[in-house]
């Protein structure tokens, strides 16, 4: 990534007059609003052409696929945050997606770029996947897109993007890659790990021809819509202080004691 000032001070995204405003070639108000999708003018936003139906079906799928999965830690920290801070919505949305890593949510972009190294290069994908699947383990890194703490015989939503996959046409070389790593990685590592929905997300986007660099965006754009959900609800069930309560009482302390004092009495008891 560059740092510093660019030589080409442009922007392709969007521009304005008092009468008109463009984006990304198109008039918005004459050939967008009210004629396309969010879902389809996200894709033209991160592409800069308006998707087919069969690449608009398959973002569709996957913001679907991965907006909502309960109390994660990133709702957590929405919902606390809001807790503590109500009048700032915009806070505590931005406090649940900065949980966007390698562990929550950001896997999709690890998960791409795993698996566009299997589907492309030299070799065999088979021997491409071996290595890769080998310089992980050696590295001793989870494989990205693999395994689940809760669906771990099966995660339901890698199967049903599948499906849409193969309605849609789209079931290409980085779902080949995708399925053939989690048939080597019994043999290879002695564990068997399913593909969940963060190695699903980029099989399908990769195969519908979705930018590489912008597979992360994906999850991030999917799980704003479920933290406003959450953030609603806050205000009219709140749990915010209840779950940090209950990370209080879950959580013991083992750390120096003064000499004195009811701690001091109760650990010599």
């Amino acid at each position: 990534m560059k740092i510093g000032p660019a030589s080409d001070r442009k922007s392709g995204i969007s521009t304005s007059t008092p009468d008109q405003i463009v984006v990304r070639g198109h008039d918005l108000c004459t050939d967008l609003i009210g004629k396309v999708s969010f879902t389809a003018h996200a894709w033209l936003l991160a592409t800069g052409a308006l998707p087919s139906a069969a690449q608009a079906a398959a973002l569709d799928a996957c913001l679907v696929a991965i907006a909502e999965h309960g109390l994660v830690p990133s709702v957590q920290a929405a919902r606390m945050t809001y807790a503590a801070a109500p009048e700032a919505l915009q806070g505590a949305v931005a406090a649940g997606l900065l949980g966007c890593g390698s562990v929550i949510l950001g896997a999709a972009e690890n998960a791409a770029r795993f698996l566009a190294g299997i589907a492309e290069g030299d070799g065999t994908m088979e021997d491409r996947a071996r290595a890769a699947i080998t310089a992980m383990r050696a590295e001793k890194k989870p494989i990205p897109g693999y395994g689940h703490p809760l669906h771990k015989a099966e995660d339901p939503r890698t199967t049903r993007l599948r499906e849409v996959a193969a309605e849609t046409g789209q079931l290409g070389r980085h779902w080949q890659a995708a399925d053939l790593v989690a048939r080597l990685i019994p043999e290879i590592t002695g564990k068997d790990l399913t593909l969940n929905v963060s190695g699903a997300i980029p099989a399908l986007m990769l195969d519908a021809g979705y930018p590489m660099l912008a597979m992360k965006g994906v999850p991030l754009l999917a799980r704003t819509a479920s933290l406003i959900a959450h953030l609603l609800e806050e205000r009219t069930r709140p749990i915010g202080f209840a779950l940090s309560e209950a990370g209080s009482d879950s959580i013991g302390y083992d750390g120096a004691l003064p000499a004195y004092g009811p701690l001091a009495a109760r650990a010599a008891e």
